[in-house]
C-alpha cells in the first residue's frame, strides 16, 4: 500500500510545474490583454495542430497536461488538443529504448504518430468547423474569468496573479493523485499480463482494443502496449493506435476542468476512432 502510494504521488508531483506554470500564464495572458486575447490567438490558430504534435512527441505526459488545461479555457481548437494527445507516447518510449535494436521502431513510430497527430488534428477542425480557439468568457465593465473561473480585472493585486493558479495547482494535484492511487491499485489488481491476454485475443479487433486500454489515464497502460510489443505479442499497427489513445494524465485533466461532459466524450470518441483507424492502416505504409 505504501509503494501505491507514493508511486501515485511521485506520478502526480510530477505534474506540478507544468500545471503551475501553464496557469500562472494564462492568468497573466488575460490579465493583460483581457478582450484582445482572442484576436492574438487566432494569429498562430492555423499552426496549432502542427504546433502541437510537435510537443506531444517529448516523452512524457506533461503536454498533454497543459494542452487539456488550454482546450478547457478554450484557448486552443479540439483539433490541437487532439494533436498533442495523439503524438504523445507517455512512458512507452523509455521502455522501447531499453532495448537499442529497437531504436528503429521508436523513430517510426514517433513519425508516425506525428503525422497522425498533425493530420487528425487539422481534420477534427476541418470537421467541427472550428477555424480557432473560441473566445474566453468576457464579463462586463472588463472583468474575465481567470485560471480558475474568478474574476479578474486589472484593478486586482498582484498578489493574486500567483495566489489563484497556486490554489488551482492544488485543486488539480488533490484531484490527479486520488485518481491515480485508484487506478495504480486497480492495475495491480489485473496485472499486466491479463491485459497482454485481453490484447492477444480477437485480432482483428486488437487495435481497438489497444486503443481502448491507451485510454486508461495509467503510464501502465503504455507500458503494458509498448512490453507487448517488444515481446511480438502487438502488432506494430495495433501498438500505434494503442500509444495514440495514451495521452496519460491529461485525458483526467480534461475530465475535470472541461465543463461541458458532451464535449468531453466528443473528444474522447474522436480520438479511439482516428487511433482504431490509423492502426489497421499502418501496416500499408510500415510494411
Amino acid at each position: 500500500m505504501n509503494e501505491l502510494f507514493l508511486d501515485a504521488l511521485i506520478d502526480s508531483a510530477k505534474m506540478i510545474p507544468f500545471l503551475l506554470v501553464i496557469y500562472f500564464v494564462v492568468e497573466w495572458f488575460e490579465r493583460k490583454f483581457g478582450d484582445s486575447l482572442e484576436h492574438r490567438l487566432q494569429k498562430v490558430a492555423k499552426a496549432g495542430p502542427i504546433l502541437g504534435a510537435l510537443f506531444g512527441c517529448v516523452p512524457q505526459c506533461g503536454f498533454s497536461v497543459v494542452a487539456a488545461s488550454l482546450y478547457a479555457r478554450r484557448l486552443i481548437s479540439p483539433g490541437t488538443l487532439l494533436a498533442v494527445i495523439l503524438s504523445t507516447s507517455d512512458e512507452a518510449i523509455p521502455v522501447l529504448l531499453s532495448q537499442p535494436e529497437q531504436s528503429e521502431a521508436v523513430f517510426s513510430l514517433l513519425l508516425i504518430k506525428l503525422l497522425i497527430g498533425i493530420t487528425g488534428g487539422y481534420l477534427v477542425d476541418l470537421l467541427l468547423r472550428r477555424r480557432g480557439p473560441a473566445a474566453p468568457v468576457v464579463e462586463a465593465e472588463s472583468h474575465h474569468k481567470g485560471c480558475c473561473c474568478h474574476h479578474v480585472s486589472a484593478k486586482d493585486g498582484y498578489r493574486q496573479l500567483l495566489v489563484h493558479p497556486l490554489v488551482h495547482t492544488a485543486k488539480i494535484f488533490l484531484f490527479i493523485f486520488a485518481v491515480t492511487l485508484g487506478l495504480n491499485g486497480l492495475m495491480m489488481e489485473v496485472g499486466e499480463e491479463n491485459i497482454g491476454r485481453l490484447l492477444l485475443r480477437h485480432s482483428l479487433f486488437q487495435p481497438l482494443l489497444a486503443a481502448l486500454v491507451g485510454l486508461i489515464p495509467n503510464c501502465a497502460a503504455s507500458v503494458a502496449i509498448a512490453g507487448l510489443f517488444l515481446k511480438g505479442g502487438l502488432s506494430f499497427g495495433s501498438t500505434v493506435a494503442g500509444l495514440c489513445c495514451s495521452g496519460g494524465l491529461g485525458l483526467l485533466v480534461l475530465f475535470r476542468e472541461n465543463h461541458d461532459p458532451k464535449d468531453t466524450l466528443r473528444i474522447v470518441g474522436l480520438l479511439v476512432g482516428i487511433s482504431t483507424v490509423s492502426g489497421p492502416a499502418i501496416p500499408l505504409l510500415y510494411g
